[in-house]
């Protein structure tokens, strides 16, 4: 029973591994050493052998690799130099690198330090989503937010980043790995103001979380964030408020009024700003806010008609409606839709439309009761603008600079966007008063300029452009086409104030187009140092319909 146990125990299983190399059962035994042949790599007798390695993870990289000096993984067609990446502005960089596809994205550098045990992923995109916040509650483009929630995430070490703004919702994901699950975390912006002082210390923040020379770690990032938060506006209430004044008095100038006009707006534009903030703290939407802000001036130009007064009421009214209308918006929302954030761009348009619509509907109101105690306006002074180039230049400029006081600027850039401004009324005038050119080219041409000019100021500070554009438009803005087709409708010649509104809504759009161009044409120009040259600019989305 014994030997049977035994002879059972010797039996190998079915299952029982062998080795490739074990010696076949009933063969010679081994041959003595001398006889034995020898690798190739065996090391020669005389010669010490070296120190065996320790076992690692077939996946860990060589003793000698270096990721930062290894050539990139797959290189595309027309190639792309990692090196030279940091000797551009974050901006370009991360725009660049935003419209390569993931896979041929550069290594990211370490800019900020990171502990021991790796960067702070929770807190890291919890810092990316609060600037991404503060820059698009401000009016920030969604490609220049995204650009920057990119440079954020990728300067704290975190690679493979996907940041994405739809509107009012910020969210990124992180994938540490191909095989590790993704990290997600999104915001929604509840309130938005116009604040471009906080704009510009939020782009100062990330330019030198991006900056090599400069240490940042996520607590002083967290500290300077909340410091531009509990920061409060520039200028007091009663400076915003003299300044609608003084916007809406430029603004009558330039259409043709004279000093009587001049007050006549600006006491109609200060009455509508104070009823929109009492609006605005009992609760009521903005919509309602354009409509109670755009009755006092069309009130008081019906007044002066009224009265019989010899002076041009339709310039009041034209002057309140330029402090009305929604430029800022509008060039942000076609910026989105050029760029390829459609969802975005058509949420914005909407927002346009209303607080459109909400104008519309406070001065027709007006215009209607007037009309009902036989006002009497004459629609066709509205077209009779007297030409008066060194008053209309000041005006502009004028026009411009309480603008931008009511963006909330710093004082260091009002001067500069009140001389873009100046440049580009100059540029309107000489192509549709001195060369006869249509108003929707010649408003294009010059809102080219300020694209132009203010991206290229913003490129010198390292900032973002809006603080040298917004301001810049607001001479151009279709005050005069608005009210003209305000007031034939209210006439009840519904297929000319239509016409009219149309005429507005072409010179609006090419505005918008005319910045964005011009911000264009000045990036196509720059050469960034490592990124693709102009001619191989990458689109920010699919073209063409592929």
């Amino acid at each position: 029973m014994a030997e049977a146990d035994g002879a059972e125990d010797k039996k190998p299983t079915s299952d029982e591994a062998h080795s490739a190399f074990a010696r076949p059962a009933g063969t010679a035994p081994d041959a003595p050493e001398e006889d034995q042949p020898t690798s190739e790599f065996a090391v020669p007798d005389g010669m010490a052998a070296q120190s065996a390695e320790p076992e690692g993870s077939a996946f860990a990289p060589p003793a000698t690799y270096s990721a930062q000096h290894s050539p990139p993984a797959y290189t595309p067609g027309q190639g792309f130099p990692v090196a030279g990446m940091t000797q551009s502005p974050w901006q370009d960089r991360m725009r660049t690198m935003l419209r390569m596809p993931v896979d041929v994205r550069p290594v990211p550098e370490q800019v900020q330090k990171q502990s021991e045990a790796g960067p702070a992923v929770g807190r890291v995109l919890d810092l990316t989503l609060r600037i991404g916040e503060l820059l698009l509650a401000g009016g920030e483009g969604a490609e220049d937010v995204e650009a920057a929630m990119f440079a954020v995430a990728r300067s704290y070490g975190l690679d493979r980043c996907e940041p994405t703004v739809t509107f009012t919702l910020l969210s990124i994901t992180h994938q540490p790995s191909l095989v590790d699950d993704p990290v997600s975390a999104s915001r929604t912006v509840r309130r938005r103001g116009t604040d471009y002082t906080r704009l510009a210390a939020v782009y100062r923040l990330v330019d030198d979380i991006s900056a090599h020379e400069i240490d940042v770690s996520l607590e002083e990032a967290y500290r300077r964030l909340a410091e531009i938060r509990r920061n409060r506006h520039p200028y007091p209430g009663w400076v915003l408020t003299a300044a609608a004044g003084l916007l809406a008095g430029a603004a009558s100038t330039l259409v043709g009024g004279g000093a009587f006009v001049f007050l006549a707006a600006a006491i109609g534009a200060v009455l509508g700003d104070r009823l929109a903030w009492l609006c605005a703290g009992r609760g009521l939407p903005e919509f309602y806010q354009f409509v109670v802000a755009a009755m006092p001036p069309a009130a008081i130009g019906v007044a002066l008609k009224l009265a019989d007064i010899d002076v041009r009421a339709s310039a009041v009214i034209t002057g309140g409606l330029f402090a009305l209308l929604p430029g800022r918006a509008l060039v942000a929302a076609v910026q989105d839709g050029l760029t390829g954030f459609y969802i975005t761009a058509s949420a914005r348009l909407l927002e346009v439309m209303y607080l459109f619509i909400g104008i519309i509907m406070g001065v027709l109101v007006v215009l209607y009761v007037g009309l009902q105690l036989h006002a009497k306006p004459n629609p066709d002074e509205v077209l009779l603008i007297t030409e008066r180039p060194l008053i209309q230049i000041a005006a502009s400029m004028v026009l411009v600079f309480t603008f931008a006081i009511l963006l909330q600027q710093e004082r260091s850039t009002v001067g500069i966007v009140t001389l873009n401004g100046g440049v580009a009324w100059v540029t309107f005038g000489a192509l549709h008063y001195a060369g006869g050119i249509p108003p929707v080219p010649s408003t294009a041409i010059a809102a080219g300029l300020v694209g132009l000019f203010g991206q290229l100021f913003s490129r010198y500070r390292f900032a973002s452009a809006l603080p040298y554009t917004t301001a810049a438009i607001g001479p151009l803005l279709p005050g005069s086409a608005t009210y003209y087709g305000l007031l034939l409708i209210a006439e009840n010649r519904l297929s000319e104030g239509l016409a009219s509104l149309v005429n507005a809504a072409a010179i609006a759009l090419a505005i918008a187009i005319g910045v964005n161009l011009g911000s264009e044409t000045s990036r196509l120009f720059m050469r960034i140092p490592g990124a693709a040259s102009a001619a191989t600019r990458r689109a920010a989305k699919r073209t063409r319909g592929f």
